[in-house]
């Protein structure tokens, strides 16, 4: 019998592979099948590794194979990834257990004639894990085409993506960055105000048994030691939000006293909008909208756990514009953007991504932006912000803006919020995170005032 957590780990290669689903969506539509949390932490765990460590992972699958990845079914190819990342990452399984599955896997996708393949390149990977060929780490990092196989390879990303790393970081800044995005992503929370203080969520943590320490930056932010210890305890009550910490730092680019009225433009799935709320007294609202239904539905349904009655939803596509006049004090653009500066977080992204798409997102982002200025009031203030490492979608859209919108000045970061920490703004005044300077994931915000 083929191990359930196994098998559900394969049908979510299988969805992500196909293009039908991203990692995370397709591990959350994978958990009512399984009734242990233990498989469905396996489960997840697999799926997330196996695209995490994919580059290495297809490099020993086309040596041990003798052939290119690309002449595999997709069937046999997602069972040899599963197969061989158990092996390498999680050796508590034994070996034998994770071989045999992988021919039962084999035979149950319907590719019996592969079943031999399976079982030679998975022992083959058992036998030499110790030892596996691998491109080594060069003796100096300059020398860039040994340096760009080793980053690229034994490191597991995207050779384009890491020669534009490469290139523009360094090899150390960029072999950092490469590093952090191959640990799993710890679980942040932001503690919902007003409902919960930070030091009265921790208390209460740590009360149900529940290890967790303040974030480094964002004043909201516990960081939780043991997420399946807080899964298993009631949070029904909200008493927090699950979102990254540089995430929360963006929201403080919209001042301290961002009201009357409030608008995030691309708010789904609802944790800038609830914080922006938050901050908010008396009649001023936050109008949040998204274009997708799914994605407002989504939106609604953290507005409702969170308790954030002085938020109110619409439909709108930011791209094309928005059915509003300049009435808002602060607009929130946290545009659709590459994903780039969260792969620990989204590491299927890195295998998604492909150059030619960070063209087609900054047109599209300064669009967005362009609509959203139309929304600010005189003396408001418009806040644009990505999850991406790339100046494409950042520095090179807010340049372009600032050319374009002369009734508009750039802000300083530093003086957005008192509680913006210093360390997280560039010199160009912009707030930025990165793997290598913060331990966090590689965020952008940039604040604008309206002048004219």
């Amino acid at each position: 019998m083929i191990a359930p957590a196994r098998i559900a780990a394969y049908n979510i290669l299988c969805a992500v592979s196909s293009g039908r689903s991203d990692v995370a969506t397709a591990v959350a539509a994978s958990r009512p099948s399984l009734r242990d949390s233990r498989d469905r932490a396996l489960a997840a765990e697999i799926a997330l590794g196996v695209q995490r460590w994919r580059g290495k992972l297809d490099y020993l699958i086309a040596h041990y194979g003798k052939r290119p990845i690309d002449r595999l079914d997709p069937e046999v190819l997602e069972i040899l990834r599963l197969g061989a990342y158990q092996l390498l990452h999680l050796t508590r399984v034994p070996a034998a257990a994770v071989v045999h599955d992988g021919v039962n896997l084999t035979r149950r996708a319907g590719k019996p004639r592969a079943a031999g393949l399976v079982n030679a390149v998975l022992r083959a990977v058992s036998r030499n894990r110790r030892a596996l060929p691998l491109p080594a780490r060069p003796r100096d990092p300059s020398d860039r085409e040994p340096a760009l196989d080793y980053l690229s390879i034994a490191l597991s990303h995207p050779r384009w993506l890491v020669e534009r790393w490469y290139d523009r970081l360094g090899p150390e800044r960029t072999e950092e960055w490469l590093v952090f995005n191959n640990r799993p992503a710890p679980l942040t929370l932001r503690a919902n105000r007003p409902r919960q203080t930070r030091d009265r969520l921790l208390d209460d943590l740590t009360a149900n048994g529940i290890s967790a320490r303040p974030g480094h930056y964002a004043p909201d932010a516990l960081i939780v030691d043991d997420g399946q210890a807080l899964h298993t305890h009631g949070s029904s009550e909200r008493g927090f939000v699950i979102q990254d910490e540089a995430s929360q730092l963006v929201t403080l680019l919209a001042g301290p006293h961002p009201g009357p009225l409030v608008l995030d433009a691309c708010a789904s799935p609802g944790g800038k909008a609830t914080a922006l709320a938050a901050t908010l007294e008396g009649q001023e609202w936050v109008v949040a909208c998204d274009v997708r239904r799914r994605r407002i539905e989504l939106l609604h349904r953290t507005l409702v756990s969170t308790g954030a009655s002085n938020v109110r939803i619409i439909q709108g596509n930011l791209e094309v514009g928005l059915p509003f006049t300049d009435r808002f004090s602060c607009v929130l653009v946290d545009a659709p953007c590459s994903g780039l500066g969260i792969l620990r977080r989204d590491p299927d992204i890195r295998w998604r991504r492909q150059p030619h798409d960070l063209i087609a997102l900054a047109d599209a982002q300064r669009r967005m932006l362009g609509h959203a200025a139309d929304c600010v009031t005189r003396g408001g203030r418009l806040v644009y912000a990505t999850c991406s490492s790339e100046p494409e979608e950042n520095e090179d859209v807010v340049d372009q803006f600032l050319r374009d919108s002369p009734r508009f000045v750039a802000l300083d970061a530093r003086h957005a919020h008192p509680a913006l920490p210093a360390e997280t703004v560039d010199p160009h005044g912009h707030m930025r995170t990165t793997p290598d300077q913060h331990g966090l994931e590689a965020f952008f915000g940039a604040v604008f005032q309206r002048t004219g």
